[in-house]
């Protein structure tokens, strides 16, 4: 029943039901952790072929993958990559474990130096904005604030980021220097941007100022949970249509393919762009880790590879994103939140009844269930509305997720009740 149609008497009969139900759970001493979007460890043993021995460590083109050198990575490996992100080999860097520090190094690189090279740095050019959808993931948002660059709300859609509001920022103003994007099963959300979306962003490059990026997570490429999943358009082609390539820069990691602490991160961008990364990258590094690059592409061998080892997955994870969907069907009509399905990628997002998140999140931790800080998902962690909380049922067994979402939504129907009879 809505919220809204019961009276006071009913109010005050649910909210005694409702905290009994709680209290039980605080009772039971409960620890679990909803927290980070982490792969469980029936996941992680889907890759321990990855340890069998694979033929020596000779690459295809004879380098020995255990000494110095392969600034770019492996060629099979840069390979590897293009195919996820649906680009050329020679648009693709193969890098260590981590997509998160490839990032980071582009962004600081843009901002000490320059994204084109000397007299671009974004620093030397007054106030440098950039545009963030929202909710969204909290570690790019930790980059920019680390760089010290101030971070724009945009919210999102069912088709991606507002492209009206996107667009209008960019044109009225030149200190934007970019966006975020996680085009395919955004973070949190889960949202799959329109081919209409894509396109738009292809055009951002025409009117945007100088020295504009599109910094692009394609972070859940291949985490598909359908055997008929959404398909994304491919965003380098359309920068080539609008003649935009430099404006994109692309990133993505196996760490949530094989081995989230052990795996091969790309960076992909137009071949003058790349050239402007590597001279940064000569100073950091002798090279990636190439004997961990070599085993991940004989073990995953190509993208019908991975999408095959990618149904593995799925079999583990669409059970508990169904429960999630399942619990939460209970507040279905009752006025007391939204929340979305994805097809595909580690996170769900829900909104419960504005100003109410803070509360809800500690309700849960105080009956022993760890949420994802209420503020976590916009930049500098602050939600305007106090509204949005992310939900990770990855990592956890299904008994335990089962535990912690009764939990959850007695938590939200708590919250929403008191704040109905104003208490």
């Amino acid at each position: 029943m809505r919220l809204d149609r019961l009276d006071h008497d009913q109010l005050l009969a649910r909210e005694r039901e409702l905290d009994s139900t709680y209290q039980r759970f605080r009772d039971a001493d409960l620890t679990l952790d909803l927290t980070r979007g982490k792969p469980s460890p029936a996941q992680l043993a889907l890759s321990d072929g990855l340890d069998a021995d694979a033929g020596g460590y000779v690459a295809a083109d004879g380098t020995d993958t255990r000494n110095y050198g392969g600034l770019d990575g492996l060629a099979e490996a840069r390979a590897l990559g293009a195919a996820v992100l649906g680009v050329r080999p020679d648009e693709v860097i193969a890098g260590g474990n981590s997509s998160l520090t490839l990032m980071y190094l582009y962004l600081l690189n843009a901002w000490l130096y320059g994204p084109a090279g000397p007299g671009s740095a974004w620093r030397d050019g007054g106030a440098v904005r950039f545009l963030c959808p929202v909710p969204g993931y909290d570690r790019h948002f930790a980059i920019l604030e680390d760089l010290g660059i101030e971070m724009i709300n945009v919210a999102m859609t069912e088709d991606g980021p507002d492209m009206d509001e996107v667009e209008a920022c960019v044109r009225d103003d030149p200190s934007v220097k970019g966006i975020w994007c996680v085009p395919k099963y955004s973070n949190p959300g889960g949202q799959v941007y329109s081919d209409t979306t894509v396109d738009r962003l292809g055009r951002l490059g025409t009117i945007a100022g100088s020295q504009f990026r599109i910094m692009c997570d394609n972070a859940y490429a291949v985490h598909d949970l359908d055997d008929d999943p959404p398909q994304l358009a491919n965003i380098m082609d359309a920068c080539r249509r609008h003649g935009t390539e430099d404006t994109l820069v692309l990133f993505a990691s196996t760490s949530k393919v094989t081995r989230a602490g052990a795996g091969i991160s790309f960076v992909s961008s137009s071949v003058t762009n790349l050239a402007t990364l590597r001279k940064r990258r000569q100073v950091l590094t002798i090279g990636p880790d190439k004997v961990n690059q070599l085993r991940h592409v004989r073990f995953l061998r190509d993208l019908d590879g991975i999408r095959a080892h990618m149904r593995k997955h799925a079999a583990i994870l669409r059970p508990k994103f169904e429960l999630v969907l399942q619990q939460l069907s209970a507040l279905d009509g009752a006025g007391m939140g939204s929340w979305t399905s994805p097809r595909g990628g580690y996170f769900l997002s829900f909104d419960a009844l504005p100003g109410l998140a803070t509360g809800i999140v500690k309700l849960a931790a105080d009956a022993g269930v760890k949420l994802t800080p209420a503020g976590a998902t916009f930049p500098y962690r602050r939600d305007p509305d106090d509204a949005n909380i992310r939900l990770a049922p990855t990592f956890p067994e299904v008994a335990e997720l089962d535990q912690a979402m009764q939990v959850f939504v007695v938590c939200v129907q708590l919250a929403s009740v008191r704040r109905r009879l104003g208490s």
